[in-house]
């Protein structure tokens, strides 16, 4: 539909055709990948002093003081030097003490909060600091390559990995390949991570899990244990019912910036966009409205979904859809294998995404 036609029963002065994802593929320079590792949005604002730690942990205000402390430490000059003068330099001498953090918790203690706050309080440009998780990482890699990245990334003072992913072998050693050469280079690195599939107390404490599965990289890393309640036994919150695709379509009309197109061929596109241009693909994306919502059919679509899901939620996009809700997406089989804790992830996600769009339908 063209940007003058109406929704039937509007006025065609009153409404405009909403944008569509799957019209779009986004070219994004090496740069922008780069410049764009920083905290998402909803983690702007965040520091230690914004942390409030519960009375009852003390590990929590421990964990803000030694986070502090590694922040200040990172002040002086790059190990190496800035990348530009790194080759008219001297080889450094190995950094003493460990150079990494590796923030050990269950749900719902801060992890990300703290981890944002680190990279906030690293005294360097946000040119000099890298912010990410393990996905958009691996994404980084395949983007540029292996060699390139090593390169954009060795002048960086700090490199914080969100969700450090144990459940797939080889991005783990890809990943554990890629810090061994930035720790030589001198970059400080800071982590959180998911546990491995089929472990007991799945969600909670997963430093031995981390540190074996980086293997030589353990020693530069301090584990930092968070001690909080579990929110893993609370469950998935319901997700709300469904809108039909009447309402969904009206909705997209009526909202400035908000694209609409139907679910299977979104997941179709997604296949043809490289997981690192996702956040592009949602630029200036006020809503996103969704119709025919149906479960995903494989595990790679599913997976392609999880990366969508995450770069939304970074964003607060409100998610409206019409179709199965969010909370059948992926199927028992899947919810049940080893990218379970993405899947919850994304449907969670989603969910709270869906209940922020309900003000955009009219009553």
């Amino acid at each position: 539909m063209s940007s003058s036609t109406a929704f039937p029963g509007q006025s065609p002065l009153a409404e405009t055709a909403p944008l569509s994802l799957c019209a779009r593929e986004p070219h994004v320079p090496a740069d922008r990948l780069v410049a764009e590792m920083v905290p998402p949005p909803r983690f702007d604002s965040v520091r230690f002093d914004t942390y409030v730690p519960d009375p009852n942990q003390p590990s929590q205000s421990e964990a803000v003081t030694v986070l502090a402390g590694f922040a200040a430490g990172l002040g002086g000059a790059h190990a190496t030097g800035a990348g530009r003068r790194r080759w008219f330099s001297k080889k450094p001498a190995a950094p003493v003490g460990p150079r990494g953090v590796y923030l050990d918790g269950g749900y719902g203690v801060g992890k990300t909060h703290l981890l944002a706050s680190l990279w906030h309080a690293t005294p360097a440009e946000p040119s000099l600091k890298a912010f990410g998780t393990f996905v958009e990482l691996t994404n980084l890699v395949g983007a540029l390559g292996f060699q390139q990245t090593v390169r954009t990334l060795s002048g960086h003072r700090l490199l914080c990995i969100d969700e450090f992913e144990l459940d797939d072998p080889g991005d783990t050693v890809l990943v554990s390949s890629l810090l061994s050469r930035l720790v030589e280079a001198g970059v400080a690195l800071a982590a959180t991570s998911n546990t491995l599939p089929g472990k007991l107390g799945e969600g909670r404490f997963a430093a031995a899990d981390f540190l074996r599965e980086i293997q030589g990289l353990s020693a530069h890393f301090r584990p930092l244990r968070i001690d909080g309640e579990d929110y893993r036994h609370r469950g998935l919150p319901e997700a709300p019912a469904p809108y039909d695709d009447e309402q969904v379509t009206r909705a997209a009309y009526a909202t400035p910036g908000a694209s609409l197109d139907d679910f299977p061929g979104l997941l179709d596109h997604l296949a043809r966009v490289h997981p690192s241009r996702y956040g592009a693909l949602t630029d200036d994306i006020g809503a996103v409205c969704l119709t025919g919502v149906t479960a995903v059919p494989d595990q790679s679509t599913a997976l392609r979904l999880v990366v969508l899901a995450d770069r939304l939620y970074d964003r607060e996009v409100p998610v409206l859809a019409s179709g199965l809700p969010f909370d059948r997406l992926f199927s028992d089989e899947m919810l049940n294998g080893g990218y379970r804790k993405k899947y919850f992830r994304a449907i969670s996600r989603l969910t709270a995404l869906a209940r922020d769009a309900k003000g955009l339908v009219a009553q």
